[in-house]
């Protein structure tokens, strides 16, 4: 490969890859296509950055690359100089429910808080830290003042940027525990810093204890998560950050639900969230979320069975398979073509070349051999994902890795079928067939 990859992004690659997970590193050395789609996130992050604020839905069959897509949006931003925090919903994560789904959808958010030096999560100390230490370098830059006198000027900037979030729903509750991470951290007092984290976690059971710890008469809840979301937004950009993206993956669990008023209670909560974007009433925020087409589309339990949320969402009359209009809420992904899946697999031959250190033994007719008879599978034209692709295809390289005599012809079989429709060359049908279809 021209673009050497470390060994250890190269094993995370085939590993992830092989087991039908998304990794979470070196994406860059495997995507293909997807340009416009990237393209037009990228404006959106663009104007998050000049402090507007996006609300997209990434919708895509399973396997069609939308957790990679989302993945790599992810990757982006965080070297950008964005925060990101991403969750997937589940029977116990929703955007709203009466046992505390929203506010468990929250702390998973806040738990994988990510920026470009803690990719892994849990940045949220470091985040604090560095504001506070931007603040004294400011000061330091500003003023030879020292000891005592150095510290009021510290607090008097601090209380400004506290104060700036004062005039946001639940501000004053932000801006007080700000104050209080700060005295904790002019302290040294870690107990008093934990509490705080722990408020900002959304992890206090009741107002009671967190009047007792913090002098604070308010906790994150179900009803006001989301506005947390956008007080981070605001204090993340006056931390040195380009603002916050919001990753969320997996709507299709609200689409489960069995009990209808719970679903349209989601939606409704949903809704809310894309109108506030949408008018203005956010800033520095983007909101990702991937799901699946029928969870969207579905008219009894899906998202457009919520007619508020349907009418917003749905399609005007122009757009087409062909024709997409990428600035629209719902970006659907198409299929990957057969070229650009070429293209994939080429590279995971030389990364599985490079991670055992032999040189590619597979020819081109070998790699145009395996995808024909991929595509030639039943059903394939409709339902063969790039998931399925990618992970046949390790297990191909495997197996001739490790059985150096035998061919990929050996392996996959004799090449006396004929080309089902959507194999990799010509084909005719036969006139009769024309209009035939299952």
């Amino acid at each position: 490969m021209e673009n050497k990859l470390p060994l250890r992004i190269a094993n995370i690659l085939i590993n992830a890859l092989k087991g039908g997970v998304v990794p979470r590193v070196g994406l860059e050395y495997i995507t293909v296509g997807r340009t416009q789609e990237i393209e037009a996130i990228l404006h959106d992050i663009e104007m998050i950055e000049d402090g507007s604020a996006s609300f997209r839905f990434i919708v895509g069959k399973y396997g069609s690359g939308k957790s990679f897509l989302l993945q790599t949006i992810r990757n982006y931003a965080t070297a950008k100089g964005f925060a990101v925090v991403d969750a997937d919903l589940s029977p116990e994560r929703r955007f709203a429910g009466t046992k505390g789904q929203g506010l468990a959808t929250y702390k998973e958010l806040i738990q994988n808080l990510s920026t470009k030096s803690k990719p892994d999560g849990g940045a949220l100390p470091l985040i604090l830290e560095k504001w506070i230490s931007g603040i004294q370098a400011s000061i330091r830059a500003q003023s030879e003042a020292e000891g005592e006198a150095f510290n009021r000027l510290v607090e008097k900037q601090i209380y400004a940027v506290a104060g700036s979030l004062e005039g946001m729903v639940n501000g004053f509750e932000f801006a007080k525990a700000v104050a209080a991470y700060w005295r904790a951290y002019q302290q040294d007092d870690a107990a008093m810093k934990s509490n705080v984290l722990k408020w900002f976690r959304g992890e206090y059971a009741s107002r009671k204890e967190a009047k007792a710890d913090l002098d604070i008469n308010f906790i994150v809840t179900d009803e006001t998560w989301y506005d947390f979301l956008k007080i981070f937004a605001v204090f993340l950009v006056n931390a040195g950050y380009k603002g916050l993206l919001v990753f969320i993956d997996e709507l299709v669990n609200i689409y489960k639900i069995p009990n209808s008023i719970t679903r349209q209670n989601n939606y409704e909560k949903i809704l809310t969230m894309y109108n506030d974007v949408l008018q203005g009433k956010a800033k520095h925020i983007g909101f990702l979320i991937g799901g699946t087409p029928q969870c969207i589309e579905d008219k009894y339990r899906g998202m457009f069975s919520y007619e508020a949320l349907r009418s917003r969402l749905a399609e005007g009359h122009f757009a087409t398979d062909e024709m997409k209009d990428l600035t629209a809420p719902i970006i659907r992904l198409q299929m990957l073509t057969q070229e650009e899946v070429y293209v994939l697999v080429e590279k995971l031959r030389d990364i599985h070349a490079q991670l055992y250190n032999y040189t590619p033994t597979m020819s081109h007719e070998d790699l145009l051999y395996f995808l024909t008879v991929e595509y030639n599978r039943v059903g394939a034209g409709t339902h063969i994902t790039p998931r399925e692709i990618i992970r046949d295809f390790i297990e191909l390289v495997n197996i001739l890795h490790q059985n150096p005599n035998r061919s990929v012809s050996d392996i996959l079989g004799s090449n006396s079928f004929e080309m089902a429709k959507g194999g990799l060359s010509d084909e005719t049908i036969h006139s009769d067939f024309l209009d035939f279809e299952v």
